[in-house]
């Protein structure tokens, strides 16, 4: 089960002992995510997202000091000495090693690049140079030991973490130390790990630019650096690509098929502390024979709750290309890619693996369900449609309207008072001069953004939960205006007040922040 690297790369890192004052020139310049959009503008600074560096060069051809410091750390380009001393603090960024001399010019050892925080912190993440993410050909970069910046997975696991405020919290698997970042501002104690030693160096800098908190950093394979540790939220987006043995540590596993992702989730539960969450971005194989879904429910620890969803699917040919290309095989001999696209479908062949799930994972240690007094809410569900970021908030509630499904029975649930949800809108679909729609749909347009068919009970029921009145009492007025005998809808509607719930369309009085029940 032990991931074992000796990482190739050996340059020398910065160090992070005047990183206050390189900090305070990068913000005195606005060389920040806001200053460089309004630098570059939108179509330069996007293609600078997808490592196109032409349309970025094109707009920094000017000496401001702003300019030098794109070209300097995010286009590695050498600039002038009198150039580089005018945009920072020079002899402390040469003798830290954040830039070198080279050829009377002044050249980065790294690639430092502006990242704005959800309430508007200007933060920096600091990776290998053009490792700050991947292009339309990937990332190609072939060392052992390379430290990647930020990406698409990275920002997808800090927007669908839980933020709240707790004692510790442990980024497992830290990279660049992104979601470290995130966790030192709601968290007391931060843990970060990595199987990479270079990795805990970059994250160390990351933070230290950023004006964070330092962390307990901690080099080992998945959770033995801190046995015996427990946290209130668990954090990684690991290396999860399933591979036969590329030996790329910052992507693949390095075990059996999908086995480091399922060892992370199983193991994450002896590490939760009761109420905490465990966070994950995942693949899962998609074997012959077996369901996703099964496979996936035989991962999740004893004493939690879970939500997986299944954001993609790629068949096995798809996803080889995907990663090959990433590390640049599709550049080089035409036999070697051939050869190494077999070694692929031969190793997803021997598993019978027909396609691989790419998803999130989300944890959260009950302590009724640890003890055997309920059983656990296990939700695994496919969901390609388009969500709005951040969604945190939104996992947070999920969790907490199962578990309050959980401790209402249909009774109970008559009794409660509800609120629509205020991002909920009313569809009504049927031919155009009808006098009454074939269906309705109520669609929420933030968060999951969920659509359920509803008729014209749950229409109505929905339409009037503003918290005034029961739901047993919504449904007798609306027995009345129907001629309907009022106990038999009482019987037949929990199960659709039930579902209205879990999805989030309409919310318990119990559950609403507080001063919110019946406005």
């Amino acid at each position: 089960m032990e991931r074992v690297s000796t990482p190739s790369l050996t340059t020398s890192l910065p160090v992070p002992a005047h990183a206050a004052r390189l900090r305070e020139a990068l913000l005195a310049a606005a060389f920040t995510a806001d200053g460089l959009l309004d630098l570059l503008g939108a179509p330069a600074y996007a293609a600078l997202a997808r490592s196109e560096t032409v349309p970025a060069l094109r707009a920094t051809r000017g000496d401001s000091p702003l300019e030098t410091l794109v070209r300097l750390f995010l286009l590695q380009e050498a600039v002038a000495s009198d150039r580089a001393a005018a945009a920072l603090p020079l002899d402390e960024a040469l003798a830290d090693g954040w830039v070198v001399r080279e050829d009377g010019a002044v050249r980065a050892t790294v690639d430092v690049r502006p990242y704005g925080g959800p309430d508007g912190e200007d933060w920096f993440i600091v990776s290998d140079l053009g490792c700050a993410v991947g292009g339309a050909g990937g990332i190609g970069k072939k060392e052992e030991g390379v430290v990647l910046g930020v990406g698409g997975a990275s920002t997808t696991l800090a927007g669908i973490t839980v933020r709240t405020s707790v004692a510790a919290a442990l980024d497992l698997g830290t990279g660049s130390g992104i979601q470290a970042l995130h966790a030192a501002r709601h968290a007391t104690r931060v843990t970060a790990t990595d199987l990479n030693p270079r990795a805990l160096d970059f994250t160390r800098l990351t933070l230290a630019l950023s004006g964070a908190r330092e962390a307990a950093l901690l080099a080992g394979s998945l959770y033995e650096p801190v046995d015996g540790d427990t946290y209130d939220l668990v954090v990684s987006n690991p290396p999860f690509v399933i591979s036969p043995g590329s030996g790329l540590t910052y992507r693949d596993g390095g075990m059996s098929g999908d086995d480091l992702c399922r060892t992370l989730v199983q193991q994450a539960g002896e590490r939760l502390n009761d109420g905490g969450y465990a966070q994950f971005l995942a693949n899962w194989q998609h074997v012959e024979g077996e369901e996703w879904q099964d496979r996936l429910r035989s991962w999740v620890p004893r004493g939690c709750d879970a939500w997986i969803v299944q954001r993609e699917v790629q068949d096995v040919t798809q996803y080889t290309e995907l990663w090959l290309r990433d590390a640049g095989d599709h550049r080089g001999d035409p036999e070697a890619y051939r050869a190494a696209y077999g070694r692929w479908l031969d190793a997803f062949e021997e598993t019978g693996t027909r396609a691989i799930g790419f998803g999130w994972i989300t944890l959260r240690r009950d302590p009724a369900v640890a003890a055997g007094k309920a059983e656990p809410s296990i939700v695994i569900e496919e969901w390609p449609h388009p969500v709005e970021q951040p969604l945190g908030p939104h996992v947070r509630a999920h969790f907490e309207r199962q578990e309050y499904l959980r401790d209402h029975d249909d009774a109970a649930l008559l009794e409660d008072r509800f609120t629509l949800a205020p991002e909920v809108v009313q569809e009504q679909v049927g031919l155009p001069g009808a006098e009454d729609p074939e269906h309705v749909v109520l669609r929420q347009n933030r968060g999951m953004r969920r659509a359920t068919r509803v008729d014209h009970v749950g229409a109505g029921f929905a339409g009037v939960c503003d918290g005034t009145l029961s739901a047993g009492r919504i449904l007798d007025a609306i027995a009345q205006l129907m001629g309907e005998d009022p106990v038999l809808l009482r019987d037949r509607t929990p199960q659709a007040i039930r579902l209205l719930v879990e999805e989030g369309f309409i919310t318990p009085e119990s559950l609403l922040p507080e001063g919110a029940a019946g406005e």
